[in-house]
């Protein structure tokens, strides 16, 4: 499988994502280099284009040796490279040529003048497949881009018509949950269409080298496009997924070409054991939570009136920003089940904040509250993980909250007995919906951190144990209040005692 196309240091794109691409699908992986470029994850710096007799060289050397069963074909810059590669595949007739037309940046700009443009669209009747995003498939039919994936579904079809070649149309330019892309085979003319569920990440740095490398060598195995294309686009979903992981760059990162053949050499994890392990792990957290006075006075009914008002309107303002942190995991989470359970969630800490204004709080005294230390820190951690858009760690940093809210709720029903003056409050500790979502959470948080690889999993537990000793703090905090009156605190008279 050969790969024409330029380079990137970094390994993200061109030649160097394509020869890992190749490798990660089964195929032997061999290039020729069309340009150097000095690009990194932030973007491009300069081209060097060597002469077009040398790219004629190494194209030549390498069909005289070795047999080709697929090229993959990139970045051609101009019109005299794209004239040399046109000479060369007439002459040497590979079985499979995927064309991937680099014709316009991400921010929108054209990579090619218009004489590059116009030999660019010769070359199409001489390929099997081209692979145009949205903005590279009106370049090529010299049309306005494509407002809706309906329109772009129709100009792959003139295209492929007016030049008699499939083509491959990808839908990831357009914001929707599932990324859509189709098929329109030349010899049928019938489209067919395919779509994953949209991984939400900022690290897709050569996606379309990727994908396109993937396919041509998938085409060979399967010998039809619709499976390669199948399971190329599987493999795909896979490396972006896992993308976060690697951590290079500080731009738009690649994806992890290798994600699923480092899974399977890693020992298996599975969600349920890394339920165990990181409850284990806080284990001496929660025993010293158990101890606190805070929670010992709530079970026996003696705890200073000052102490309880004081941690529900520290509760209050923590919720507050707790919901936009489970808003943001929604906004990360990346398919529509997990994002769905994050806004449902950060919906349900508004309504539990409202609860405690409109319940248990004086509303004038709740709105003059300040938040303590102990709660701030605990929602600057929280932020913190959010703003680095990791949702891995963000979703571990937030487990403790359902986790060990349920599992204290669970041990201190039996003592919202009718002498207890805080029975009621007990009793939201142990809310069966809450005990159900906490469930739900803990399966999620699980198995992301299952699938992750070891470094990222790691990071999320590490992220999980801050949060829990945060937990530990924030019930640890009342004790220090100092006596005040009732009327101070904000409490209401009809609701304590």
């Amino acid at each position: 499988m050969l790969s024409v196309a330029g380079t990137d240091p970094t390994g993200g794109a061109g030649i160097q994502a394509d020869l890992k691409s190749i490798a990660a699908n089964g195929g032997y992986g061999m290039a020729v280099t069309t340009a150097l470029v000095a690009q990194n994850t932030c973007g491009v710096r300069s081209i060097h284009i060597p002469p077009v007799s040398f790219l004629a060289e190494q194209l030549h050397a390498v069909s005289e040796d070795v047999a080709i069963d697929a090229v993959k074909i990139g970045m051609l810059f101009d019109e005299e490279v794209i004239a040399t590669v046109r000479k060369w595949l007439i002459e040497t007739r590979p079985a499979v040529i995927v064309l991937d037309p680099v014709m316009v940046a991400t921010s929108g700009d054209r990579l090619l003048n218009e004489r590059a443009e116009a030999a660019l669209r010769d070359l199409l009747p001489v390929v099997d497949l081209v692979t145009p995003n949205r903005l590279e498939l009106s370049a090529l039919l010299g049309e306005e881009d494509a407002q809706s994936w309906e329109e772009a579904l129709e100009q792959a079809r003139r295209l492929s018509a007016e030049h008699g070649v499939s083509v491959l149309a990808k839908g990831g330019h357009f914001d929707t949950d599932l990324a859509f892309d189709a098929l329109v085979d030349v010899g049928s003319g019938t489209v067919t269409e395919f779509s994953t569920p949209r991984v939400r990440t900022r690290n897709t740095h050569g996606t379309g080298c990727s994908l396109s490398s993937a396919v041509a060598t998938l085409r060979v195995r399967h010998g039809a496009w619709q499976p390669a294309i199948e399971e190329g686009k599987e493999w795909l979903t896979e490396s972006l997924r896992a993308a976060d992981d690697l951590r290079v760059g500080q731009g738009n990162g690649p994806v992890s070409h290798f994600a699923t053949l480092w899974r399977q050499a890693s020992p298996a994890v599975s969600a349920r054991s890394v339920a165990e392990e990181w409850w284990s792990d806080i284990a001496p957290i929660r025993t010293a939570t158990d101890d606190l006075s805070f929670l010992r006075g709530l079970a026996s009914g003696d705890l200073a009136h000052e102490q309880f008002t004081w941690y529900l309107a520290q509760d209050a303002l923590y919720l507050r920003d707790y919901s936009r942190v489970l808003a943001l995991a929604s906004a990360l989470a990346p398919d529509p089940e997990e994002q769905t359970f994050w806004a449902t969630a950060a919906s349900g800490a508004i309504a539990a904040e409202l609860e405690l204004h409109a319940r248990w709080l004086d509303p004038k005294t709740m709105f003059d509250a300040q938040p303590s230390d102990t709660t701030t820190g605990y929602l600057n951690h929280l932020l913190a993980l959010a703003a680095r858009g990791d949702y891995g760690s963000l979703v571990a940093g937030v487990l403790p909250c359902f986790w060990m809210y349920s599992d204290i709720g669970e041990r201190m029903l039996p003592y919202a007995t009718a002498e207890n003056p805080y029975s009621g409050w007990l009793e939201t500790y142990a809310d069966p919906a809450f005990s159900q979502a906490t469930q739900r959470a803990v399966r999620i948080v699980t198995a992301r951190a299952a699938e992750a690889q070891p470094e990222h999993r790691q990071r999320m537990l590490e992220a999980f144990r801050r949060s829990a000793q945060h937990e530990h703090d924030f019930f640890a905090a009342p004790a220090s209040v100092s006596s005040r009156s009732r009327d101070d605190l904000g409490v209401r008279h009809d609701v304590a005692h």
